[in-house]
């Protein structure tokens, strides 16, 4: 790292394409560059690269823009759109050309295909011969009639592109390599590759984190700044995000846009802590908050292999993030989830003491929800299977437990202890009785701790539904 680098203030940048949906692999790289801005008290910067016309469209962005909010990656510069800067990239463009730096390439699309399949047929690398490329004592064919040129950039024809990547270390690579890059089409408009250097140098990005699908993009674009004048940012490419079976992340694995993971029941917090770890680390921590991910993140704990998203891990995380999430909120997110299946909580016992209770059980928000609407609907009992649990001895062990519940001091360790002592008197052990109940209280032969779940329902609406239940 050159000491301007480490003079000037830190700032990042993410700058996504909005062709689609924000998906993992952006959102670590937006969290990554967001949270070496936060570490290093610099600042974050999102820039929306909407050259691509054609596939850019406002949804795109709008989906963009609500995965960051979801995880709450704020920014302090943006969002800048390339399509509303073209007057700076066509000027610099003009600069470039006044000082022979790029030049003008009349190739048809026709000479181009056939410059390539000549290349192929010799078995030489696909590249642009540089036929209208200007040397000394070059004479150039008449430019045609009739034809919009492009704009070449004239990217030197020796030495080297150097830098010190913060992922993978020292980069070099010859310019001998490198065609010339077009970076205005016959249109006028500007390309990716070139935009993207105005942007950095102008945006005074001191570091650019992003995929190492860009490494071969990053020399190019260091040979243009250099070009018009810039100081080169540090580079840290990222390696890939791999799906569980090794292979390239795909939607079957999980490679879908971050907002479907709010509606899948995740937390922002768990999915912050989860992508942070996809290629990074702080020894052998594996679960730690937002402000901790800021206070650790160092680029030299960055991978160089590739992660592999793990669903498994993910959920773990989020149990745990869930757990740690103050119960009002966790309340609240719940009880969303409640509403748009058409439950009510008031209809119920205490939501956050419901909470209490199944959060043990769920890994997901959408658990937690399922887990908690037993308490927030009528149950649909399966009157063979209860008939079944009722054989003789249970039945009447089961009107003895509903006759001293009338009386009962409606506690949890009352229950417990009610419970008990009708199973001793009829010599039964605790499943005869607690399954069928289970049943008849929720529909399901799966819950927490029964006592628990009678004492949260309350005395009226546990009689009531053992009644029925006795009646079927």
């Amino acid at each position: 790292m050159s000491t301007s680098s480490q003079i000037r203030t830190v700032r990042t940048r993410f700058a996504p394409s909005p062709t689609g949906y924000l998906h993992l692999g952006g959102a670590r790289t937006a969290l990554y560059s967001w949270a070496f801005a936060r570490h290093h008290g610099g600042q974050f910067i999102l820039r929306i690269e909407d050259t691509d016309v054609e596939r850019s469209t406002p949804e795109a962005v709008q989906a963009i823009m609500d995965g960051m909010h979801w995880l709450n990656l704020d920014y302090d510069e943006g969002p800048f759109f390339q399509m509303q800067r073209m007057d700076r990239y066509k000027a610099m463009i003009a600069k470039l050309l006044d000082q022979g730096d790029a030049y003008l390439c009349y190739c048809s699309t026709a000479e181009l295909e056939q410059m390539r399949e000549q290349q192929r047929q010799q078995g030489l690398r696909i590249r642009y011969d540089g036929r209208w490329r200007p040397e000394a004592g070059k004479a150039l064919p008449t430019p045609p009639e009739g034809v919009n040129p492009v704009v070449r950039f004239k990217n030197p024809a020796s030495g080297a592109v150097q830098w010190d990547d913060l992922v993978k270390g020292p980069i070099s690579i010859n310019n001998e390599e490198l065609d010339d890059l077009i970076i205005a089409r016959a249109d006028g408009t500007p390309t990716y590759n070139f935009c993207v250097v105005v942007d950095d140098w102008e945006m005074q990005i001191t570091h650019v984190i992003r995929g190492d699908d860009h490494i071969n993009n990053t020399p190019r674009q260091i040979n243009i700044l250099r070009a018009i004048g810039g100081e080169q940012p540090v580079y840290g490419h990222l390696p890939m995000i791999l799906g569980p079976d090794g292979e390239k992340l795909s939607k079957r694995h999980g490679a879908v846009s971050v907002i479907q993971y709010d509606e899948l029941g995740f937390l922002p917090e768990a999915m912050i802590n989860y992508l942070a770890r996809l290629g990074w680390s702080h020894g052998d921590d594996e679960l730690f908050s937002r402000e901790q991910l800021v206070q650790w993140f160092d680029s030299s704990s960055l991978s160089k292999s590739a992660a592999q998203f793990d669903p498994e891990k993910l959920s773990w995380v989020n149990a745990h993030h869930m757990k740690q999430t103050d119960r009002a909120l966790l309340a609240n997110e719940t009880q969303k989830r409640l509403n748009a299946i058409g439950l009510d909580s008031n209809a119920g016992p205490a939501l956050a003491a419901v909470l209490d209770l199944v959060i043990e059980r769920a890994a997901t928000l959408v658990q937690l929800r399922d887990e908690a609407a037993l308490f927030y609907r009528e149950p649909s009992v399966n009157a063979d299977e209860l008939r079944a649990m009722l054989d003789e001895p249970t039945r009447l062990a089961m009107n003895e437990f509903a006759q001293g519940l009338n009386s009962l001091d409606w506690t949890v360790d009352n229950l417990s202890t009610h419970m008990k002592t009708v199973l001793k008197a009829h010599n039964l052990k605790m499943p005869k009785l607690a399954m069928p109940l289970r049943l008849m209280l929720t529909g399901i032969t799966q819950t927490p701790s029964i006592d628990k779940v009678m004492a949260l329902m309350g005395q009226s609406i546990v009689m009531q539904r053992i009644e029925a239940g006795l009646a079927l």
